[in-house]
């Protein structure tokens, strides 16, 4: 009994041993090395977040310029294309005089003067969407664009030219837009008057 009684003096409870001093400054320090911790973790995590978020900052503004140079690379070649396909649409209304003119040749060796003899009307009213005139010329055709064609064609001239074997009006007249030049031993007739901007040209007026 008495060893026993020993044995509980000596042994202290539990209550009194996680209050003991030693405990105490224990649970202090491991509360203080957490918090020192959390706060390392979160300034790490804001210097990794001001990394990101300027490393996105300068992506961004590599990608807006590359976008803004493909913009200023791509704008003028889509008006350049809008305005070839203008000019390439106005290029039927020819066909009112090249028929004529074709037939005369085939039939005399000759060219129409102008319009009366090709059987035009007068030049102001051969018209369409995107020409205001279309004058005959000693079997030149030249179309004047206006009416509703844009602002950089209007008053601009495309002219065709008939190409011939001088020798024999047998062979069918070859009618050449604008700048091209003529098929392999024809001639070609006429003057060119044609001043739109070769950019604006359909290739085979070039």
């Amino acid at each position: 009994m008495a060893q026993l009684k020993n044995t509980r003096e000596n042994t202290m409870p539990l209550y009194q041993c996680l209050a003991s001093p030693q405990n105490i400054a224990a649970k202090a320090a491991y509360s203080y090395a957490k918090v020192n911790t959390r706060k390392a973790c979160s300034h790490a995590k804001m210097k990794l977040m001001h990394h990101m978020l300027g490393f996105t900052v300068v992506e961004m503004m590599v990608v807006v310029a590359i976008l803004a140079i493909l913009a200023m690379i791509a704008i003028p070649s889509g008006i350049e294309r809008i305005i070839r396909e203008e000019v390439a649409a106005a290029i039927p209304l020819a066909e009112a005089a090249k028929e004529p003119a074709a037939a005369q040749w085939k039939a005399t060796k000759t060219l129409p003067a102008d319009n009366k003899e090709a059987g035009l009307p007068a030049a102001d009213k051969v018209v369409s969407n995107l020409i205001s005139a279309l004058v005959v010329d000693q079997g030149v055709i030249h179309m004047t664009f206006g009416n509703k064609a844009r602002s950089i064609l209007q008053g601009k001239v495309l002219s065709f030219r008939p190409a011939v074997i001088e020798e024999s009006q047998a062979v069918p007249v070859a009618w050449v837009c604008g700048n091209a030049p003529a098929p392999a031993k024809m001639v070609l007739m006429g003057a060119n008057k044609t001043n739109i901007d070769p950019k604006f040209l359909p290739f085979a007026c070039k």
